[in-house]
């Protein structure tokens, strides 16, 4: 049984979990005929009749995956509300409780790949809450359905392709359940990332994502590794700027030095210094200036190989720190919170590209044009730029729309 699938997109789409579509190339076509065109590629690179006939056989469009693909959250998620749902007590004491459990499993999966097993079980607790949440989708039907549809036919249509090669080798089950979109087993893999880094951990012959933990931490470990992640570093940490920081320093864009960082003023979150190793690092403002400041590294960068969100990267490193007993943010919660909704950020856009600020199209996602251009306009005001959308910012510029509703509350450079 090979170890390594064909593999069905180019290394740079499968590590980044994103490829671009063809619009048009699929859902104009019935399912059934676009299902018979997946049936012959499939079989022209190798998968078996039985293969096909048990996966492909009597499959229809899942109309709930075409609901979440396209649905759009009415608002979006602040630092606040994404740690509040991700990194709870009761996700903080089943992962200590884990981390004891499998603790001779762990070290040996850290030794032969280099990552520390907290950071091993703090992707396991996001991803899936430690196997609890594995997806209650049938995966060849999740991914056919999104495959079938034009949005990103491209994309799935590798994603499904894999899966069936998987299926094939015996390492995937036919039965095989996951996320609406395709992402399976404890660590959430889709399936072209499962060919490329999945390992057998336990020798059995397979790689099995749902029932061995030995293939589960085994395959997030090789990612890590294979993406970048050094043994010997943590992941960032919580620090404190000086009142009159250059603000044109935040970003991982710019990387710099401890020791430059330490003579900008930059300093632990407690106020000593930092860490007098040669490492660099960037600056970080994931909530804002009214939020924590994190100096990440380059651990931090690896994570976000696995998922491109900064919400995401910061929520592992927080929680793997959280596990080994560190400390909650120091950085004092704002009184105001509130989350803005897809039409406040249209709302700002618009307003945004009537002064003259383009921040691209307006369509509600503060993404790296608007958040520019909200920067631009916040040097123009005197304001503090860190482009970061808030009520306030909206109340300035006279768009403010009603408040969205309450959300719940629910060392040194080395790692350790």
């Amino acid at each position: 049984m090979s170890l390594c699938p064909r593999k069905w997109l180019a290394p740079w789409a499968i590590v980044g979990g994103l490829a671009l579509g063809s619009p048009g190339a699929a859902e104009d076509a019935p399912f059934a005929r676009w299902l018979d065109d997946l049936r012959r590629e499939a079989a022209e690179n190798g998968i078996s009749d039985a293969t096909l006939d048990a996966t492909l056989s009597d499959l229809s469009p899942i109309e709930r995956v075409l609901e979440l693909d396209r649905h759009q959250p009415e608002f979006t998620q602040t630092l606040w509300t994404y740690l509040d749902k991700r990194v709870t007590p009761r996700v903080i004491e089943t992962g200590r409780r884990m981390m004891r459990r499998h603790a001779t499993l762990l070290e040996q999966v850290a030794a032969r790949h280099g990552v520390q097993k907290r950071f091993l079980v703090a992707f396991w607790g996001l991803e899936s809450h430690y196997g609890a949440h594995t997806g209650g989708f049938p995966l060849v039907g999740a991914l056919a359905t999104l495959a079938h549809d034009r949005r990103r036919a491209d994309f799935f249509r590798a994603q499904v392709l894999s899966a069936l090669d998987g299926i094939e080798a015996g390492d995937i089950p036919l039965d095989a359940r996951s996320s609406w979109a395709g992402a399976m087993g404890h660590c959430q893999f889709i399936p072209t990332t499962f060919a490329a880094y999945a390992v057998d951990g336990d020798g059995d012959g397979r790689r099995d994502m749902w029932g061995s933990l030995p293939d589960v931490f085994g395959s997030a470990a090789n990612y890590l590794a294979r993406s970048g992640w050094d043994p010997t570093r943590t992941w960032g940490r919580e620090v404190r700027l000086p009142s009159n920081f250059d603000l044109d320093l935040i970003g991982l864009k710019v990387r710099k030095s401890l020791k430059e960082w330490q003579m900008l003023g930059v300093r632990k979150v407690d106020g000593r210094d930092l860490p007098k190793v040669a490492m660099d690092g960037s600056l970080i403002l994931p909530a804002g200036v009214r939020g924590p400041a994190f100096l990440v590294y380059d651990n931090f960068r690896t994570i976000m190989v696995w998922n491109r969100s900064q919400l995401y990267a910061v929520a592992v490193g927080h929680l793997a720190d959280r596990l080994i007993g560190k400390e909650p943010l120091r950085t004092p919660r704002p009184a105001d919170t509130r989350s803005l909704s897809r039409r406040d950020i249209e709302a700002l856009q618009a307003r945004l590209t009537s002064l003259g600020y383009d921040p691209g199209p307006t369509d509600g996602i503060a993404g790296p044009g608007t958040r520019d251009a909200i920067r631009r306009f916040q040097k123009h005001a005197r304001l503090p730029a860190d482009g970061y959308p808030t009520f306030g910012l909206l109340e300035r510029l006279g768009i403010a729309s009603r408040p969205a509703p309450a959300r719940p509350l629910a060392d040194d450079g080395r790692d350790g």
